[in-house]
């Protein structure tokens, strides 16, 4: 087997490394395995949470360091965040300016809406503030409570006991009402934060559950802008002392854009969204065909 021509991979959860029904095939195990054998730092780069992204770090063992390594990063919070999975620390990360959140949320108090802020846990002690300006759609709830998210609740902002430990703020709603609302937003904020504002489409979950869907989920999300997946990867990569051309970077979503351009190697889902495909260097099958076990095996044969 030649030499890899990259030492750092990163890898997108939703639409990527998980597969339509929310899992990680074995495939795909065994392919960031065979990375890792290799010597390719494989690091989980999603816009979850870390609490959110535990069943993928379960799933590929992200807790476990690479050799070399004191650490085992994972760059969470849609590049706010890069923290050790093996501790559950923060390593580094991007707050938000308070002024900016204020902003943002007082457009989501006039929808009435719940804004959500998302917290640096390692810091606060709990994932997400809610803001009761609105009730929180169901799918959050649901949400909440499948991943075992910790979050307080308070009336307004002005009752965020620490608002230096935000690093995202916006909304995830079933209602098609919200979309206009989040292009609006889009508009107003475009030249003074990083925005997302994507569909999600989400299935129907077993009965385990308290809460199914089988809708498409709005999401709204921002950020300081200066903070994207890039912008942790390659602080990140600047930390190992690896050139941009030995980084390659796998995903589908209009928040992996960023990566996958930065990147010496990116690759794009065939479930991609058009933007991506559009600037990603290789395409792999989707996520439902074990697209990121195609691209390691690529990557390790030497063919990408």
């Amino acid at each position: 087997m030649p030499t890899p021509r990259y030492d750092i991979l990163a890898v997108d959860l939703d639409g990527t490394l998980f597969d339509p029904r929310g899992r990680v095939s074995e495939a795909n195990v065994r392919a960031i395995d065979a990375a890792r054998a290799a010597g390719i730092e494989v690091v989980i780069c999603t816009g979850r949470g870390l609490i959110e992204s535990r069943s993928a770090i379960e799933a590929i063992c992200a807790r476990s360091c690479m050799p070399h390594l004191e650490e085992a990063p994972v760059i969470v919070a849609g590049g706010a965040i890069v923290a050790d999975a093996s501790t559950g620390r923060t390593v580094h990360r991007w707050p938000m300016n308070f002024d900016l959140v204020r902003r943002v949320a007082a457009r989501l108090h006039d929808a009435e809406l719940a804004a959500m802020v998302l917290k640096d846990p390692d810091a606060a002690g709990f994932d997400y503030l809610i803001v009761d300006t609105g009730e929180l759609d169901p799918v959050n709830l649901w949400w909440f409570e499948r991943m075992g998210v910790v979050r307080r609740h308070v009336p307004t902002l002005d009752h965020d006991e620490h608002p230096e430990h935000t690093v995202r703020v916006g909304f995830a709603a079933s209602s098609e009402r919200i979309i206009a609302l989040g292009q609006e937003i889009m508009e107003e904020f475009r030249d003074q934060a990083t925005l997302h504002h994507f569909a999600a489409v989400s299935n129907k979950h077993n009965k385990s559950d308290n809460y199914s869907i089988d809708h498409t989920v709005h999401i709204l999300e921002a950020f300081d802008p200066d903070v994207n997946k890039w912008t942790a990867l390659s602080w990140l990569a600047d930390r190992r002392g690896v050139p941009r051309e030995r980084v390659a970077a796998i995903g589908d979503e209009i928040n992996d854009l960023t990566m996958v351009r930065g990147a010496g190697l990116g690759v794009a889902m065939a479930n991609a969204v058009d933007p991506v495909r559009d600037i990603a260097d290789r395409h792999a099958p989707s996520n439902a065909e074990d697209g990121v076990a195609y691209a390691v095996e690529r990557i390790l044969d030497g063919r990408w």
